[in-house]
């Protein structure tokens, strides 16, 4: 009998989501899909707004990453105004974009994805949260509430609010960072560094004792990888080119630009989900399936640029014997590029640079069509807009990193789906998985669809005539 096995929605991801398995005629797995139940709408509402007034509107998207649409949209502002921001305020905006980076990985890492492997895939769904970390481990839990502390208070002494900050604008920036916030950073950093050390350590003793497993299941498949890597090939997270590798590391495609990215960037629509399906065009759908985020980034880069982050990410290599196909392993990307973070804001604090000169270049609309494109922790986002001659928004799009995730998302629930239903047994440890694999991505499905929610978890099994067999949920 063919049965399908749905959940409905997922849990511990922002947004709203379900998946459907499909199982053959002996109960095995053979297919998954990752379904957004979401809609669309964010861009069209934008239509006749004033394309100054887009940084702060597209922030209001989402809660978790307000600073990645901040950044894009001020970008793709500069280029309408067609002006090159003063250095003082590139060298803040990429602050900022650097501690956004800190706080969503730490709460991803801490919050969403550490009870799943520090309290175990068959524990309590009730207590596998981050309150259930608390009461089993609460130094671990305390660390990463810190973590995520640090990044959001630099936004806040940068932006003056951790959510949403009205700061960065086409031109530059509205205010420096002030003396006492430099020193607030400065006398935070050795705790924050040394918490990162210590996390890595012990995320490196489950990779060996306890995760090999997730690690060849979750996600381990060949794919392209696309992020922005600097001139010379660094590790970048605001500036730089587009740049694809192949699952071996050999560079497909290099020195791209955002202006250009309807060529080599396609979206595909399939009727089950809201969420498109974007693919690298040359090689067709769904062949050209990449990944992008923290674990891209690090493939796609030559080095790192910091000491101890290109230390780690070497050993991530080496670990996966070269380009690393593993999504399981997101998670140690996260980490490497929390350390990265932390030091080269170390760095930045101590540049007399930082905050010299003007912060605005001001003009009139000089261009009607532009594109920004900046690192969201979760991956390469766009902004593409078209104004009218007074600067109102004609039309938007935004490609957002969830959204290019969402074929190697779909999968990896295959992948996973496959490895542990056999039989048509469906264990509670599956469901748990699962769900793992996609939190690897850390999907942002608000920022995707442009909508927010909550998650309980829903499953129906359907037979191959379409009937309800079998109806499991948890709240």
């Amino acid at each position: 009998m063919t049965r399908t096995i749905v959940i409905d929605p997922v849990t511990r991801i922002e947004g709203h989501a379900k998946i459907s398995v499909f199982l053959d005629e002996q109960g095995n797995a053979h297919e998954a899909r990752f379904h957004v139940v979401e809609y669309r709408g964010f861009e069209k509402f934008c239509e006749g707004r004033p394309f100054t007034e887009m940084a702060g509107i597209t922030a209001r998207i989402c809660g978790i990453c307000p600073v990645s649409h901040l950044l894009a949209s001020a970008k793709t502002g500069d280029k309408i105004l067609a002006v090159k921001i003063p250095p003082a305020a590139e060298n803040l905006r990429r602050m900022m974009n650097l501690a956004q980076i800190i706080q969503s990985h730490a709460l991803s890492f801490f919050h969403l994805s550490s009870p799943d492997f520090l309290l175990g895939w068959d524990s309590d769904p009730a207590q596998r949260n981050v309150f259930g970390l608390i009461a089993a481990d609460p130094e671990t839990a305390r660390a990463g509430i810190r973590l995520r502390q640090f990044g959001q208070q630099i936004i806040e002494w940068l932006g003056a609010r951790k959510i949403h900050a009205a700061w960065t604008v086409p031109g530059g920036v509205r205010s420096p960072l002030s003396e006492e916030g430099l020193a607030w950073i400065r006398d935070r950093l050795p705790a924050e560094l040394a918490t990162v050390r210590a996390t890595f350590d012990r995320f490196k003793r489950l990779l060996d004792q306890e995760l090999r497993e997730e690690t060849q299941v979750f996600g381990d498949f060949p794919s392209l990888f696309m992020g922005l890597v600097a001139d010379n090939g660094d590790w970048e997270h605001y500036g730089g080119h587009l740049r694809f590798v192949d699952s071996t590391g050999q560079i497909v495609a290099d020195r791209l630009s955002e202006d250009d990215y309807a060529s080599f960037l396609g979206e595909a629509v399939e009727p089950w989900s809201y969420l498109k399906f974007p693919y690298y065009k040359p090689w067709g759908y769904p062949e050209g399936m990449y990944r992008v985020g923290p674990l891209a980034r690090l493939n796609v880069c030559d080095r790192i640029g910091t000491a101890e982050a290109e230390a780690e990410r070497q050993e991530l290599r080496d670990r996966a014997g070269g380009t690393v196909n593993a999504s399981f392993l997101y998670h140690y990307a996260r980490l490497v590029e929390i350390l990265a973070g932390l030091e080269k804001i170390a760095e930045m604090v101590e540049d007399p640079n930082l905050q010299t000169g003007s912060l605005r270049s001001r003009a009139a609309v000089n261009c009607l069509e532009a594109v920004g494109v900046s690192e969201a922790p979760r991956g390469t986002l766009f902004h593409h807009y078209r104004v009218d001659a007074n600067g109102q928004i004609q039309r938007v799009n935004l490609i957002i990193a969830t959204g290019q995730n969402n074929l190697a998302m779909n999968r990896t629930v295959t992948q996973i789906a496959q490895r542990y239903i056999r039989n048509g047994d469906v264990q509670e440890s599956f469901l748990n998985r699962v769900e793992a694999g996609i939190r690897c991505f850390d999907p942002c499905l608000s920022c995707s669809t442009h909508a927010a929610g909550q998650m309980p978890l829903k499953i129906e099994i359907f037979d191959s005539d379409g009937e309800l067999y079998q109806c499991l949920s948890r709240d």
